[in-house]
């Protein structure tokens, strides 16, 4: 809350009014000055008087009618003073929203938080890259930690990895609420971040200190010492940390990267559709470190100089984190979004009866700005016509004072409206994301049975992934590069495919990588001689189902979440994000449950079943091939729900003047859903 007026409006300040017959009021503004920006008085007024002097003579002549309001800039410059004393005085301690619009008479006069941009933005990228880095330096080989230094067995092993790492994206859900509901982006990442640190810290020692007895084991020859109860529990506390830290931190980065970029610039706008693209290819730039040299060191038993690598990579994130402070976009927390999903389902059902007349307008705030803290209004669609009741303004309503749990704006009605329709387009990724999964699982025990030897160097079977994320870097530049340009000039998006086109063009090529890993198994079977721990066949028969699945990635991940974030309302940006972690997280599950699922079935009358301890007298081939059938079978409800689906449909302004809506965005990218 700031000091202001009523009565005359002044748009490169903010919403306020001025009336000379009235007193002064509190007026909640769009982008007041944080109380960081508002240091001194005498800074506010050496500013204000240095932007009076250079316009003093525009003001009075107004010969250029794009300048700042002319004859009442005077009054403009003094309710910059106003609002910056009101600011010193502000309980906000989270910077907001300072838009950079393009329009002479909407600019800010004071802009001490930072513009975004790509120079924010790089900063980000580079955390991305080096806490991913320090993330998959402990997941990517945790399968082979658990059996070669907790002694698990295979198939335990790989569900206990599924379950961590759908602990992980799980936790995400917990970021992205606290990010969109009361501590802003910018502190959920910078705490999770921390969290992220210690857990790797605790890592490092509780394996160095305890479980790595004697010195050297844990290299699948030396055999280690059998753990006890106090360092497994603390080795299990200190990787759920960093399960905890990694998922809380992941799509509120991807979201506050994506705030960099001002929506009101068409130029801008471009830009944050790139910083996704960049962003997953930061991901897995630094994933390529850790699959490569920190994965070598693991296996050759280093296992306390990989975690220690680890955890400098994540304090070198944190500290390129802070780094940015100062030029950081922030965009205020909007509340708690589930008291006002509840409000929506709880008004509406308290108005069941309630019949909409022809012709009644439903209920929505005056002006462009919406009820919900920060968030743009939403304009009504069709569909789940039962939660319009909620708007609907009865007799009751209009006695007493507004109840928000029995009269809802459209915007809140409609931001409902939005998460059910993104449900079932979320729920279709999940056994997607079971075919991702198995990369971090059942591909590393598989090329663990084969010849993994060339010449005399011996190759770790999880820097096998190496390929995966060499062809998400390389597939990326040429959907970028190629695809887009080719695609965007026969279609007449400039996006070149929709995100829910690539969605599906990810699921088809994910269901071809299952069917490519079930054809190297079939073949590693028929070459395994009896008595024989490794198949004759080469490990390097294993990089078509890498690289098929890297591939998916680039048009799955990517569209995820520029989905999600695109179609999110403002209220829950994060959330947006998190659904895409969250159905990794699911799949996770989903894999685990299919596992313990299948080797109930398949190991019944003293039969080894698909995936035994010894890989050898299993059938994996026929687990990858059903995870092929799952995959084609999500893939046709998937079109179906991808059809059904309707974009959200936004209000845009420009400065503080509504122009209108997306009408010609959302009708073009309907026609291209209605296209998959």
């Amino acid at each position: 809350m700031t000091i202001g007026f009523t009565g005359l409006e002044f748009f490169p300040a903010s919403r306020v009014i001025f009336r000379p017959s009235s007193p002064f009021v509190l007026v909640d503004t769009r982008s007041s000055p944080s109380p960081e920006s508002a240091r001194t008085l005498p800074v506010l007024l050496a500013l204000a008087l240095v932007k009076f002097r250079k316009r003093l003579n525009d003001s009075f002549c107004g010969q250029n009618s794009s300048s700042a309001l002319s004859l009442c800039s005077f009054h403009s410059y003094f309710l910059y003073l106003v609002l910056g004393i009101g600011a010193l005085n502000t309980r906000e301690s989270q910077p907001v929203n300072t838009q950079d619009y393009n329009t002479a008479n909407a600019k800010h006069c004071i802009r001490e938080n930072g513009t975004g941009g790509w120079s924010s933005a790089f900063l980000l990228l580079v955390n991305q890259g080096l806490a991913t880095l320090a993330f998959f330096g402990v997941g990517v080989n945790l399968v082979l930690f658990l059996t070669r230094v907790l002694g698990q067995d295979n198939a335990s092993a790989a569900n206990n990895v599924s379950k961590w790492t759908g602990t992980v994206y799980l936790c995400s859900l917990v970021g992205a609420f606290l990010s969109d509901s009361y501590w802003g982006r910018y502190l959920t990442c910078a705490v999770f971040q921390v969290i992220f640190v210690l857990g790797l810290v605790l890592l490092s020692l509780s394996s160095w200190l305890l479980l790595l007895k004697p010195a050297g084991c844990g290299d699948g020859k030396q055999i280690c010492v059998p753990a006890t109860s106090f360092s497994s529990a603390l080795f299990y506390l200190a990787v759920y940390l960093v399960a905890f830290g990694y998922g809380g931190h992941q799509p509120t980065i991807a979201t506050f990267g994506a705030d960099q970029f001002d929506e009101s610039n068409p130029r801008q706008r471009n830009s944050k559709s790139s910083f996704f693209c960049y962003f997953y290819f930061a991901l897995n730039t630094g994933s390529l470190f850790s699959n490569t040299i920190l994965v070598y060191y693991e296996d050759s038993g280093e296992w306390t100089l990989g975690f220690w690598a680890a955890t400098a990579s994540a304090v070198l994130a944190l500290v390129a984190y802070l780094l940015g402070s100062k030029g950081y976009r922030y965009i205020k927390p909007s509340g708690n979004p589930v008291r006002r999903v509840m409000q929506v389902f709880i008004a509406a059902a308290k108005k069941w009866d309630v019949k909409m007349q022809e012709g009644e307008a439903l209920h929505e705030v005056e002006g462009s700005e919406s009820a919900i803290k920060g968030s743009r209004k939403i304009f009504h669609t069709d569909g789940f016509e039962c939660l319009d009741k909620a708007a609907i303004i009865t007799d009751q309503d209009r006695q007493g004072p507004a109840d928000p749990w029995r009269l809802c704006t459209v915007t809140q009605v409609e931001e409902s409206k939005c998460i059910l329709r993104m449900l079932p387009i979320w729920l279709c990724t999940i056994i997607y994301s079971v075919v991702f999964t198995q990369m971090a699982s059942l591909f590393v025990e598989q090329g663990n049975v084969m010849n993994s030897t060339v010449g005399n160097f011996h190759l770790p079977p999880a820097s096998m992934s190496a390929f995966d994320i060499c062809s998400v870097l390389l597939c990326t530049g040429i959907y970028r590069q190629i695809l887009v340009p080719i695609a965007g000039r026969l279609s007449g998006n400039p996006k070149g495919l929709t995100e829910l086109q690539r969605m599906g063009i990810g699921l088809v090529i994910g269901m071809l990588a299952m069917v490519a890993a079930g054809v190297t198994e079939k073949e590693r079977l028929k070459r395994v001689i009896p008595g024989e721990h490794d198949s004759q066949m080469s490990i390097f028969w294993q990089i078509p189902q890498y690289v098929l699945v890297g591939a998916s990635e680039v048009f799955m991940y990517v569209g995820q979440l520029e989905f999600f974030n695109g179609q999110a309302p403002d209220g829950v940006k994060s959330l947006g994000s998190s659904l895409c972690m969250a159905s990794m997280s699911l799949g996770n599950f989903v894999s685990s449950l299919l596992v313990n699922m299948v080797m109930g079935i398949t190991a019944r009358n003293n039969n080894p079943g698909w995936i035994p301890a010894d890989l050898n007298t299993g059938h994996m081939d026929m687990f990858y091939f059903l995870i092929a059938g799952l995959t084609a079978a999500d893939l046709v409800v998937y079109v179906a729900c991808a059809k059904w689906y309707k974009c959200i449909n936004l209000e845009v302004t420009d400065g503080d003047h509504e122009v209108g809506k997306v009408k010609d965005a959302s009708k073009r990218e309907e026609e291209m859903v209605n296209r998959v």
